[in-house]
């Protein structure tokens, strides 16, 4: 008699935000060099920044005058997991970005969802282009996460169902929701994630007020962390002058 239990796993759910730095070309120097040329010509890198505090000057001046091509010479990729209504805001970003996104005409899904975690606000209160986010009772959290979890796994059945009747992925896949976690590279310069960071994380020194959807700030959040540890004068420049992209 033929075993016909699914094996297919079981629904998971995930309230957090992956980001791995997979590989890079992104270092102060960079911009260092790429800003002398203009004046210095084809000097060894070791003569151009032989005068540190002269280069955190540097890099400072370029920030606060928004001199911006400099921050462009140099690279970075990242692995990125999170729902699918992240990306969609994420691909919003397109000058000095590429994506590579997990392809559900390729491949079966695999059946991971997003559930906010306790921290999550849920609550918004005032009017659109002036509202703010507060928390919501423990009673709403258990009913979010709970209506979150059942919608997912119904969706989840259909697909597989739809899937096992031979209906092809890129069909199958319109059953799924936004909150389905996918995976993507997204490659990058200095400039174009200071950009990305002044739009989508809020932060005290910020000189222009931003209001970002939770989900993608916190993307924002890891990538910044990385980043900051490969461009530290760079990092500091985009803080002191307000986190406005060059």
């Amino acid at each position: 008699m033929t075993d016909t239990t699914d094996q297919t796993a079981a629904p998971s759910f995930r309230g957090e935000m992956t980001v791995e730095l997979v590989k890079h070309n992104a270092a102060d120097t960079d911009v260092l060099w790429a800003a002398r040329v203009s004046t210095a010509g084809e000097q060894s890198l070791e003569e151009q920044h032989k005068d540190p505090e002269r280069s955190k000057g540097l890099i400072n001046y370029l920030m606060r005058d928004r001199h911006g091509s400099p921050f462009e010479h140099n690279s970075m990729t990242f692995l990125i997991s999170a729902p699918l209504f992240v990306f969609r805001e994420f691909h919003r970003h397109r000058v000095g970005w590429s994506y590579n996104e997990e392809s559900g005409r390729y491949r079966e899904l695999q059946p991971v969802f997003y559930t906010p975690n306790a921290s999550r606000k849920l609550v918004q209160q005032g009017r659109p282009g002036k509202y703010e986010f507060v928390e919501g009772t423990p009673e709403q959290h258990e009913l979010t996460v709970g209506a979150m979890e059942d919608s997912y796994r119904q969706a989840y059945e259909t697909y597989r169902r739809l899937l096992e009747a031979g209906v092809a992925r890129e069909v199958a896949r319109a059953v799924l929701p936004v909150g389905l976690f996918s995976s993507m590279y997204a490659t990058c310069n200095a400039r174009s994630l200071m950009h990305f960071l002044g739009l989508r994380t809020q932060h005290e020194q910020a000189k222009v007020p931003s209001f970002p959807q939770r989900e993608i700030e916190m993307v924002g959040e890891l990538m910044e962390e990385q980043w900051a540890k490969l461009m530290p004068l760079t990092y500091a420049a985009f803080n002191a002058n307000g986190r406005v992209a060059p």
